[in-house]
């Protein structure tokens, strides 16, 4: 049962493009959602708050000086797998990095030991860098997927869960068969969720082609025909260095464009995320917007690659949905405040070369794009993103205070505007005192054992025993799991050497990953130098 709380102190928010609004609030928090929000902290409005008939035997909670409430962070592009990677791979471009980083790590994610591990580890990060709602992609193992979609489930995470669709041009031992047997896999996904959380109101699937060039046209249209026949929304990547977009004019010659190809085979829908889009013409843009899709602006990993910088200017100015994603492991890491960080460094640069000042996103701008653009793009702005009666209690706690061994230093003389962009700039997750999601304190420094939940408090245990053996730990992991679900025979996976599906049971294996070095892809154009 979610308990009903009355919070009261700073109240920090950008409801709409533009917009920053700082004040001192009053919220009731009755079964996870906003039934009552007041801009007032007096005693009076205290009161009143109680008197709300949903709200007689809430809780009070008055933040400290130097603490305030914050939206959660919304990051709208990470892929999951690639967590490991995180921090290396800048020598290369992005073609090229697929093949030498990427695509050996996540091939590994068919030992379930390994993606436990790693999928615990990213989502507890996330969620202690203040991400509340992430849309990850997965690999193309639907049971590593489900196992990644039950563990946000779990451990509280919102969030969207994509199995990577690709049947071309990848690594052989990397590569689904057929259209047929990528999209029966998707289903058998879809359907593992469905009973996880009927609702889809914590975990849904997301569509997930991985981009054009590694599906054949049969899987995009089977991908777009899926997701309309179940109302699903679509992640991809679009136009984010020259190379890809040259690889995908010669793949699909018919086509006008990158956007063309998408649009094409359905895959443009008022929920699809089009990650990057560096490089939109403006015909790409007006299509997308008459789609009503949204684009992931990902400028960490973006600088990473040297892929490009993206004019986010121009796409808002369109009247483009914008959101911002880490892209990890192409970003350095999951923590959106350097998404934003970095967002704000490329439109200054852009501007700069371009000689447009108006180039430059302001403060307010960005921090919608990590929280109601995020939603927006997601299709969920009228559920999370900002503070709105009727809306979940997606939020967190700030503390900028000496006692939270804050890096921000805060003077006298400075206004709430100037600690709120000391923070962006200069804070960490030491600042994140707590991290709530659909009323659930779940992770923040405040965040105690007994507020963690039983699954959550078992994990963290086993990882912080540096002593156990790899095959204790994963003997006590199928242990912990068993005790908390009917699950562990996670759904079928894809068979990777006859392209048939079959049912795959939990299994240890010994197999450690290492980088060696990928078999060559077997078109020497997916190496395209850019």
């Amino acid at each position: 049962m979610v308990e009903d709380i009355i919070f009261v102190g700073k109240l920090i928010h950008t409801p709409s493009l533009g917009t920053l609004e700082i004040e001192d609030a009053t919220v009731g928090v009755h079964q996870s959602k906003i039934v009552f929000l007041a801009k007032s902290v007096t005693d009076e409005t205290i009161r009143l708050a109680k008197s709300h008939h949903l709200l007689k035997n809430a809780r009070v909670q008055i933040l400290k000086p130097l603490q305030f409430f914050f939206p959660g962070f919304i990051d709208t592009h990470i892929h999951a797998p690639q967590y490991p990677n995180a921090g290396f791979g800048i020598d290369v471009p992005l073609l090229k990095w697929l093949e030498k980083y990427t695509f050996p790590l996540e091939s590994s994610f068919r030992n379930l030991d390994k993606a436990l591990e790693v999928y615990y580890r990213v989502i507890t990060r996330t969620l202690a860098y203040g991400t509340t709602f992430a849309s990850y992609f997965s690999s193309l193992h639907a049971p590593a997927s489900a196992l990644l979609a039950e563990l946000c489930f779990l451990l509280g995470q919102r969030a969207y869960i994509g199995k990577c669709n690709m049947d071309t041009l990848s690594p052989p031992h990397y590569c689904e068969k057929s259209p047929e047997s990528s999209i029966e896999a998707t289903n058998v996904l879809v359907s593992f969720m469905s009973k996880l959380d009927p609702e889809r109101k914590m975990v849904s699937p997301i569509v997930t082609p991985r981009f054009a060039p590694s599906c054949t046209k049969d899987l995009l249209q089977a991908c777009g025909n899926f997701a309309a026949a179940h109302d699903l929304p679509i992640q991809t990547h679009i136009s984010e260095n020259r190379g890809e977009i040259a690889l995908v004019r010669d793949l699909f010659p018919d086509r006008k464009s990158y956007t063309d190809v998408y649009d094409h085979y359905r895959l443009l829908t008022p929920k699809t995320v089009l990650a990057h889009g560096v490089y939109l013409e403006d015909e790409e843009i007006e299509t997308i917007l008459n789609r009503q899709s949204g684009i992931s602006h990902c400028p960490t990993s973006n600088a990473v690659i040297a892929s490009g910088m993206a004019n986010v200017r121009r796409l808002l100015d369109a009247g483009v949905k914008v959101s911002l994603g880490t892209d990890v492991s192409g970003g350095y890491t999951p923590n959106m405040l350097i998404a934003i960080r970095q967002a704000a460094l490329t439109s200054r640069s852009l501007a700069s070369v371009l000689k447009d000042t108006r180039i430059i996103l302001d403060l307010s701008e960005l921090l919608y794009l990590a929280t109601q653009g995020g939603a927006e793009v997601l299709g969920r702005g009228a559920e999370v993103g900002s503070f709105e009666e009727g809306k979940n209690w997606d939020a967190l706690v700030i503390d900028v205070s000496p006692q939270s061994n804050s890096p921000v230093d805060v003077y006298e003389h400075d206004s709430w505007e100037h600690i709120l962009s000391k923070w962006i700039f200069n804070g960490d997750d030491r600042n994140i005192a707590q991290v709530w999601v659909n009323g659930k304190l779940i992770a923040g420094t405040d965040c105690k054992v007994e507020d963690m939940s039983p699954i959550a408090t078992s994990l963290a245990s086993l990882y912080m025993d540096s002593v156990i053996s790899p095959v204790q730990k994963s003997l006590r992991l199928r242990e912990i799991l068993e005790s908390f679900t009917n699950t562990i025979s996670l759904p079928v996976t894809q068979c990777v050497n006859d392209g048939k599906v079959h049912a795959e049971p939990w299994k240890h294996t010994n197999e450690n990953y290492d980088h060696k070095k990928s078999t060559s892809m077997e078109r020497k154009q997916f190496l395209r130098s850019t």
